[in-house]
């Protein structure tokens, strides 16, 4: 009789377990898919100004990428100034040939554009690369996506402008920066395209999961840790779904791992969205797939800056300028890196937009976030 009564208790207490789970389990879907409707699909930010506001030449062109027709800006090398000729009879104005040298494609984070995006371009310029700066899709001028954007389409979008790129005859070589989202992309993308030779990554996440389960501590969800980071790994697993994409595809360290060329790792020290830990987890994940013969990864840690607006470093920019002319070839680094220093740029009118808005909406977040 003992036996019966607890067996029927054990039966009920692993009904109760199976009901508590299958109830837990719909909750954690309810909310992922909320989580997918509102993070997954970008706000669109118009592009404002161009780069003739800044008297420079360049051609309005359109990437074909797997979403459509990506809106870009390229922007030629500007020629080396000519020594002055000896006094003679002026000669009719020529239109300068362009220079064949190194490239840049630029790629802004999530909720940004081109425009927002273009301080790297003046400085780089300033530098001697040809540059192109593109809208991812969902972003800007670009085609909206009936599926969620992630950092593998940002990845996607970017092996589309570097292939658009190699194909103009005055581009020798050609690197890639990223902010952010953008930033991680750009390592994904490196993993995958051999014409990118060089990447300058700038307050990238690590890692998905990771960056999911920051989110809720930005929007102040006060979810018990044992609960918050499963809930996390589930919640980026369905956010890749419909593209059937793995937490692997959207992973910086993941792809850090792979690719072995020249790579800049660039963070602010005050960043309250992507915090410098994630640097750290790129940096020590592409280091431990390094050879003696493969280049060193390089960082750059701002102390001052949080997750955006770091190109206001003068140092930022010389740094930047410089690896990515040593990487490429083609230019001075010393000379590079110094007509980039040199170039005064500011951040947008309207700083406040995307993920790092979450983390930089308080008066505590730093000047030059």
């Amino acid at each position: 009789m003992a036996r019966r009564k607890r067996s029927s208790i054990k039966g009920k207490l692993l009904l109760g377990a199976g009901v508590a789970g299958v109830a837990g389990f719909a909750a954690a879907y309810r909310f992922a898919l909320r989580y997918r409707e509102r993070a997954g699909y970008p706000t669109r930010n118009p592009v404002e100004g161009s780069p003739a506001d800044f008297g420079l030449e360049f051609e309005s062109v359109r990437i074909t990428s797997a979403a459509g027709s990506l809106a870009a800006w390229f922007v030629p090398a500007a020629p080396a100034a000519p020594a002055a000729p000896a006094a003679r009879e002026p000669e009719p104005a020529r239109k300068p040939e362009r220079v064949a040298g190194p490239a840049v494609v630029v790629v802004h984070g999530w909720e940004s554009n081109r425009g927002r995006t273009f301080a790297h371009v003046r400085y780089l310029h300033a530098a001697g690369f040809h540059c192109l700066v593109f809208d991812v899709r969902g972003h800007g001028d670009s085609p909206t996506d009936d599926l969620p954007v992630n950092v593998p389409e940002f990845a996607e979008d970017t092996v589309a402008a570097v292939r658009w790129l190699a194909r103009r005859p005055e581009v020798e070589s050609i690197g890639v920066l990223g902010h952010s989202m953008g930033g991680a992309g750009a390592i994904v993308a490196a993993a995958r395209e051999p014409l990118i030779q060089a990447v300058v990554s700038v307050s990238a996440p690590a890692d998905i999961v990771l960056i999911t389960r920051k989110t809720f501590e930005m929007a102040e969800m006060n979810i018990p840790e044992p609960i918050a980071t499963p809930l996390a790994w589930f919640t980026a697993a369905l956010l890749l779904a419909p593209r059937r994409h793995g937490l692997h595809e959207a992973s910086a360290t993941v792809a850090a791992a792979t690719y072995r060329g020249p790579l800049l790792l660039i963070h602010g020290a005050q960043d309250h969205g992507v915090p410098v830990s994630h640097l750290e987890m790129i940096a020590r994940a592409a280091t431990r797939q390094r050879d003696e013969v493969d280049p060193v990864v390089e960082t750059l840690v701002l102390p001052d800056f949080g997750h955006r607006w770091l190109y206001e470093d003068a140092g930022c920019r010389r740094k930047t300028a410089a690896f990515f002319a040593e990487a490429l070839g083609g230019l001075d680094p010393d000379l590079a890196g110094r007509r980039a220093a040199d170039v005064e740029v500011k951040r947008p009118d309207d700083p406040v937009y995307g993920f790092g808005g979450l983390a930089g909406k308080t008066a505590t977040e730093p000047a030059g976030s």
